[in-house]
């Protein structure tokens, strides 16, 4: 803690950082809050995306004796490729955030005939277990970095309230006392004086 002079222009100075102070805080704190209520938005998201994949994992349960076959199951990894998950900025509670927008698949064109008729269907279900996996990765990157940004504000407001408010206060306090008993040793010096004065003139 800093060494604070007992003076009155330390007092405005500490007055002024109290009132900076107690105006900020519940802009933190609702910061706090909105970053607090988004962190449980992407856990809902996320719950739900790994609840669309379980179901659609469960729908191919039809399939497995078909994709038992290693070489099926390579060739059929080759058609489904991603070439970039497409994102965009939003600001979320003063934090730049991604925000998923789909998947883009590298073009794999393969002969209708020599593939089995059930290889269009297994593509596009990949696809979308694909891309159900790509948003729930940005959902991931969504609350990592809300995460980070409601650690930072939480010490602030903690710095605030634990910190910097009480300081302050006292501060005054003690300032106060100070200039207090200050002024009262000043009356009472001046009180002697003009007592010593009037003695003198006698």
């Amino acid at each position: 803690m800093a060494k604070i002079k007992y003076t009155k222009m330390a007092l405005k100075q500490e007055r002024d950082s109290l009132a900076q102070y107690t105006r900020f805080l519940p802009t933190l704190q609702l910061k706090k809050q909105q970053l607090q209520l988004e962190m449980r938005k992407c856990l809902e998201r996320i719950a739900s995306n790994e609840e669309q994949e379980k179901a659609l994992v469960a729908s191919l349960d039809a399939w497995k004796s078909l994709f038992g076959n290693t070489e099926e199951c390579k060739k059929l990894s080759q058609y489904v490729k991603v070439e970039k998950i497409d994102t965009e900025t939003l600001n979320i509670a003063g934090v730049e955030v991604p925000s998923y927008k789909g998947v883009t698949f590298e073009e794999a064109p393969y002969d209708l005939f020599s593939t089995p008729l059930w290889f269009d269907d297994a593509v596009q279900s990949l696809e979308d277990i694909v891309r159900i996996r790509s948003e729930r990765e940005v959902i991931r990157r969504q609350y990592d970095l809300i995460a980070g940004e409601l650690r930072v504000t939480t010490q602030r407001v903690n710095l605030f309230e634990k910190v910097k408010i009480p300081e302050c206060k006292e501060n005054i306090r003690a300032i106060n006392i100070y200039l207090g008993d200050a002024f009262t040793s000043s009356v009472a010096r001046s009180k002697i004086a003009k007592k010593k004065l009037q003695e003198a003139d006698i």
